[in-house]
C-alpha cells in the first residue's frame, strides 16, 4: 500500500488517499478538508504506514521507518494536491526532499507531464503552499528542479519572538537566547522563510557543527525539541508554529556544510528546504554569491540555484532526485 522513497537520506512513504480509506483511515474527499480535519486521522495514518512492523525495527534506528508520509495525488492531472505528514502527526507546509519524492512517484505513475507540474501542499498552519516542479538532468543525473520562490528574512518572516539584533560579517542577524544558552558558538542566527520557517545558526568553524548523534542524545534532544517543535510537544517560545533549525559553516567558495533539526521530526540526514534556507542565509551574510551553491549534509549534497537582481534575492531553486526503496 505504501511505497517508500529515499532522497538524499530523507525517507518518505507515499500513499494514495484511496488506499488509506480502504485501510480504514477516515480521510475526507479533498486535500483541503483533510488538512482542516488533520487531528482526526493523521496519527492513524502514521501508525498504519510509518510504524515499524512488529519485530522489524533495526537496532539504533529512528522510532519510525520514514521521516514522514506523503498523501496524494488527489487528482490524475495537474495541479496535484498533496499532504506532508510529519511522524508526530502534524502537517508540514513544504518539504524539498518530500516534494522531490512525490514528483518521482508521479513520474512512475505516468502522471507527471514532461513540462512539469504545480504541486499544492495543504496544511493547517495557514494558506496552501505551491511549488512548481520541472523534470531535469544535472551532471547526468535525472531529477527535478523545484522553484521555491523568493525567500523572506528576519524574525518577522517566521513570527519569531524575544530575539535581539546583532552583527555577523557586517550584516544584521539575530541572537536567539535559547540556542546561545545551549552552546557558546550558537550566537548568530538568520531567520528565513521559504514557504516554511527556518532558523539558520552561522558558525565560524565547521568543527562547531552538532552531529546528528549528539542531537539525538539527552539532554540536547529535549532542549532542541522544546525550541523547534510547536506546542504541545515544544514550548512555542521562539515561534508559535515551531521552526526548523539549521547550523551552517562556510567550507569553501559557494559551498556550505550544514546540519538539520526539523520541527516534528528531529535530526535528519538532509532536508531540501533546510538546504535552501542555508544557501539563502549564506547569501544574506555575504558567504556566497548568487548562482550555483552546494549545501553539504550527512545525507548528501544539495545543488541550489540563487537568482539575484538589484541586491535582492528573487528566487531559490532546489535540484533533487529520489529512488524507490524496499
Amino acid at each position: 500500500m505504501t511505497q517508500f522513497y529515499d532522497a538524499r537520506g530523507n525517507i518518505y512513504g507515499v500513499v494514495s488517499p484511496e488506499a488509506l480509506r480502504e485501510a480504514g483511515v477516515d480521510l475526507p474527499a479533498s486535500a483541503c478538508a483533510c488538512a482542516s480535519s488533520r487531528p482526526t486521522w493523521s496519527h492513524a495514518a502514521i501508525k498504519l504506514c510509518c510504524d515499524w512492523p512488529a519485530g522489524e525495527r533495526p537496532p539504533n534506528s529512528k522510532s519510525h521507518r520514514s521521516d514522514g508520509l506523503l498523501i496524494g495525488p488527489f487528482q490524475t492531472s495537474p495541479p496535484f494536491d498533496v499532504l506532508i505528514v510529519n511522524t508526530d502527526g502534524t502537517l508540514a507546509e513544504r518539504s524539498g526532499n518530500g516534494l522531490t519524492i512525490f514528483s518521482q512517484a508521479l513520474t512512475e505513475q505516468e502522471l507527471m507531464p514532461e513540462a512539469g507540474a504545480l504541486l499544492r501542499v495543504h496544511h493547517d498552519k495557514g494558506a496552501m503552499v505551491e511549488t512548481s516542479v520541472k523534470p531535469a538532468e544535472v551532471d547526468g543525473i535525472q531529477g527535478f528542479w523545484l522553484d521555491l520562490g523568493q525567500p523572506l528574512f528576519g524574525p518577522d518572516s517566521v513570527g519569531a519572538r524575544a530575539v535581539e539584533s546583532l552583527q555577523f560579517n557586517g550584516r544584521d542577524v539575530s541572537h536567539v537566547q535559547p540556542l546561545a544558552q545551549l552552546d557558546r558558538h550558537w550566537t548568530h542566527s538568520q531567520f528565513v522563510r521559504i514557504g516554511n520557517p527556518h532558523c539558520v545558526t552561522l558558525l565560524g568553524d565547521k568543527t562547531a557543527l552538532p552531529t546528528n548523534e549528539r542531537m539525538r542524545e539527552s539532554p540536547l534532544n529535549e532542549d532542541l525539541t522544546r525550541i523547534a517543535y510547536a506546542m504541545p510537544t515544544g514550548t512555542g517560545q521562539l515561534c508559535p508554529a515551531g521552526i526548523n533549525l539549521q547550523w551552517a559553516a562556510r567550507e569553501s567558495e559557494q559551498r556550505i556544510v550544514a546540519r538539520v533539526f526539523e520541527r516534528g521530526e528531529g535530526p535528519t540526514a538532509s532536508s531540501g528546504t533546510s538546504a535552501s534556507a542555508v544557501a539563502s542565509a549564506a547569501w544574506r551574510v555575504g558567504w556566497v554569491a548568487a548562482g550555483a551553491v552546494h549545501v553539504v549534509m550527512p545525507g548528501g549534497t544539495a545543488p541550489i540555484l540563487l537568482e539575484e537582481a538589484n541586491g535582492q534575492l528573487l528566487r531559490v531553486s532546489l535540484f533533487g532526485t529520489a529512488h524507490q526503496i524496499a
